[in-house]
């Protein structure tokens, strides 16, 4: 693919002009790499004289534009769900009418439906339409989770008049680029356009969040947090004490969700008027979206490596999509995120060499396949051809996704990114100036994560959380006492018997739970801290709903008696179960006995 390179400076007024000032129109066949958001490639493809059709990532883009006073009169329609075929028909009828020229934004996934206007219009977008394919890295950082954003590519390839844009590009591998003679159209900036972000690299996410937070409290400028997970904003507004000062912008889906939780002011599109002091933004509100505000905000992006990997920023594009929301700049940008030695380092090339392996692998496969001599081995071929791990490259009608692949290999090199602050800081160091702190923890979300992980047995579990008040100690600071609660929240039994039993006593016990009970209640009565041990002991062993014979009962009632230097005023006899339990005499197997019904 060709590269062409447009050099731009800031004009007299030290702003950054737009397009429109630098290229008439954009080309078409073109991947334009305009390197700096807010440049107004959008802006330039709607003023431009002829019939455009736009692929915006998603709605809240749609919405933003389509509501901007600068394109009041440029014959805008936004379709996304809720938009109809027959509305798209009224408003190409309408334009014809007036003379103007079509300027329809759509969603991926609503693309279809302006196919089917067009047709029932008798219209042929390929031939009449320029089709613009806005943030088109979209298409590789999205479609791992959402296939559909690819649905109107072959359709692109099809159209005599087409690009695609975007500020934080991406390679693509699509043989079909190549084919029909793209080429990349690069605008490089002759001026240092390089922001500073603070990386604060921490082991325990929560902690350093608030830590970070509190130290801005006296500013005024509002803050604006992005994080790829409502669940995890909507636990630390709570546990940071924010919900009261927050605005969340998410998805309708997650709007819902926070609904039903207790949280209502909440958005799926930003609308100045639901912001407040802090503002979560997820995913959906990363790219295309102008925010517009006489203060310059407080810029704070959360990741978390072990509870949402999804969470991760792209120092390439990601972070640079969200700090280019604000279009009058930001006061300070600050990247808190905990990083995982589990996540594997691999090259481009070995990534490269990966997927080459898989393809011939497949390859081979549906060779053997498509020449089996039998029905048996066909169906084995094809089960096998399904596991490879290059069958998740290939699309229903068998062509390679190569979106996908290329998905495939930018994640694999973000995550890597997140192995050690070390590489994430060299990462962003490659488009941003670096100031890196390091916030150290005495148990962090690593710790977390082992005592929360799926599949651990209630035994391994309290085994965890013994292990890290060990490592808690005292419990001196603030942030220690937090964690100690948080413990607690998980399991109150076991945190209560390690504060009065400690940990080699609990681990001579073997964790049972109805040993360490007793411990427990003996414990408290050596220390004379409750006047009702007895009863406490009883209440341990005998349980409601279940039959005791009089020799168990006698030599129960007598052992606890003994270990508590209890004197009785009266022999013990089966019936002193009546002193402390509503229990009914009867018979098992010809054995007296009692049937306790409940506690007196």
């Amino acid at each position: 693919m060709n590269n062409k390179e447009i050099i731009v400076q800031k004009m007299q007024n030290g702003k950054i002009p737009y397009l429109t000032d630098i290229l008439p129109e954009i080309p078409t066949n073109t991947i334009l790499y305009k390197r700096l958001t807010g440049l107004g490639a959008t802006y330039s493809e709607l003023k431009a004289k002829r019939n455009s059709i736009i692929i915006e990532p998603n709605k809240p883009v749609i919405s933003g534009k389509c509501s901007d006073p600068k394109h009041r009169e440029d014959n805008l329609l936004g379709v996304f769900e809720g938009v109809y075929t027959e509305n798209i028909i009224k408003y190409m009828e309408k334009s014809i009418k007036q003379d103007k020229f079509f300027k329809i934004l759509t969603t991926p996934e609503s693309f279809r439906k302006v196919q089917e206007a067009f047709e029932e219009m008798d219209i042929d977008i390929r031939f009449t339409c320029f089709l613009l394919f806005d943030e088109c890295h979209k298409i590789v950082k999205d479609v791992n989770y959402r296939e559909d954003i690819t649905l109107p590519m072959d359709y692109f390839f099809q159209c005599e008049n087409k690009a695609l844009v975007s500020a934080t590009p991406l390679d693509f591998t699509d043989p079909r680029f190549a084919a029909q003679g793209f080429e990349s159209l690069t605008i490089i900036p002759d001026f240092n356009h390089t922001k500073e972000i603070h990386i604060h690299s921490t082991n325990n996410l929560l902690q350093t969040i608030g830590k970070v937070l509190n130290e801005m409290k006296d500013t005024k400028a509002p803050l604006f947090l992005f994080c790829n997970s409502t669940d995890t904003i909507h636990a630390m507004m709570g546990q940071l004490g924010l919900a009261g000062e927050s605005a969340v912008f998410c998805s309708e889906k997650s709007v819902r969700k926070l609904k039903e939780r207790g949280f209502c002011n909440v958005a799926d599109v930003w609308n100045p008027k639901f912001m407040k002091r802090y503002n979560w933004l997820t995913s959906r509100f990363y790219n295309a979206v102008d925010i517009e505000l006489e203060e310059r905000p407080i810029v704070l992006l959360l990741s978390d490596c072990y509870f949402a990997d999804y969470t991760t920023f792209d120092p390439y594009t990601d972070a640079i999509q969200c700090i280019g929301r604000f279009r009058n700049g930001v006061s300070s940008i600050h990247h808190i995120t905990n990083t995982n030695h589990n996540f594997a380092i691999r090259s481009r090339d070995e990534l490269k060499g990966y997927i080459d392996c898989s393809k011939a692998i497949y390859a081979q496969l549906e060779s053997f396949y498509l020449y089996a001599t039998s029905v048996a081995a066909r169906d084995a071929y094809r089960e096998a051809m399904e596991c490879v791990p290059f069958a998740k490259f290939i699309n229903p009608d068998k062509t390679t996704n190569y979106f996908s692949i290329d998905n495939y290999v930018n994640d694999a090199l973000v995550h890597g990114y997140y192995n050690n602050p070390d590489i994430l800081c060299w990462a962003y160091a490659q488009t941003f100036s670096v100031i890196h702190t390091s916030e150290s923890y005495v148990l962090g979300d690593y710790e977390r994560l082992r005592r929360t992980r799926e599949g651990l047995s209630v035994r391994d579990k309290r085994m965890e959380i013994v292990s890290q008040l060990e490592l808690l100690g005292e419990c001196i600071t603030e942030t220690e006492m937090e964690y100690k609660r948080e413990l607690a929240n998980a399991d109150e039994f076991i945190v209560k018997a390690y504060d009065t039993l400690g940990k080699a006593e609990i681990e001579r016990l073997k964790y049972n739970r109805k040993r360490i009970n007793e411990a427990m209640i003996l414990t408290r009565y050596h220390q004379r801290t409750t006047g009702v041990e007895a009863k406490q002991l009883l209440q341990n062993s005998f349980e409601a709903g279940k039959w005791y014979s009089k020799r168990c009962i006698i030599n129960e009632i007598t052992r606890i008696f003994e270990m508590l230097n209890i004197t009785p005023r009266k022999a013990v006899t089966s019936h002193t179960i009546l002193d402390f339990f509503e229990a009914i005499p009867s018979q098992r197997n010809k054995k007296k006995g009692y049937l306790i019904q409940m506690v007196k």
